[in-house]
């Protein structure tokens, strides 16, 4: 495993963070939308991961009265595969559950199971199919979820 630390997202984080969107989404959130998540610190929480001062991955969620609602998990092509993901979802979860949330929720694609793998590694189970939610492909999301993240052993 690298050594990363993982911090708040901040504004001159935004170039490194689209670089890994780009590369790892076929519709990539824009700078504006990072930066408008930036001001809406009450309702939501992203974080960075860092590597040797480069952002190599970034997470982040929205908080919805009791529920976390993970919007965003994503590690630059080069860093994959090096449990980053994993440790950054841990954190996130963490802080979630810090701010007194008791579930959390996420979209992901049917063809994406290295990231179904992971959000199972963290009692993540399939509640039910989105028909069509991607625009860019009309392919449909599962609905994750985990319905006690105290029960984790964070």
């Amino acid at each position: 495993m690298i050594p990363i630390t993982i911090e708040d997202m901040r504004r001159e984080n935004i170039d490194e963070i689209l670089e890994i969107e780009e590369a790892s989404f076929p519709s990539p959130w824009s700078r504006e939308a990072f930066l408008t998540e930036l001001k809406e610190r009450d309702s939501s929480c992203f974080l960075v991961a860092k590597s040797e001062g480069r952002v190599v991955g970034y997470a982040g969620f929205w908080l919805i009265f009791d529920e976390a609602h993970i919007t965003n998990l994503a590690v630059h092509p080069e860093y994959r595969k090096k449990k980053i993901g994993e440790r950054l979802i841990r954190f996130l979860l963490k802080l979630a559950v810090s701010k007194g949330v008791k579930r959390a929720t996420l979209e992901v694609r049917p063809s994406n199971s290295p990231a179904q793998n992971l959000y199972k590694k963290f009692g993540f189970e399939i509640g039910g199919i989105q028909k069509g939610y991607y625009s860019d492909t009309s392919e449909d999301a599962l609905i994750m979820g985990n319905k006690d993240l105290t029960r984790l052993n964070l």
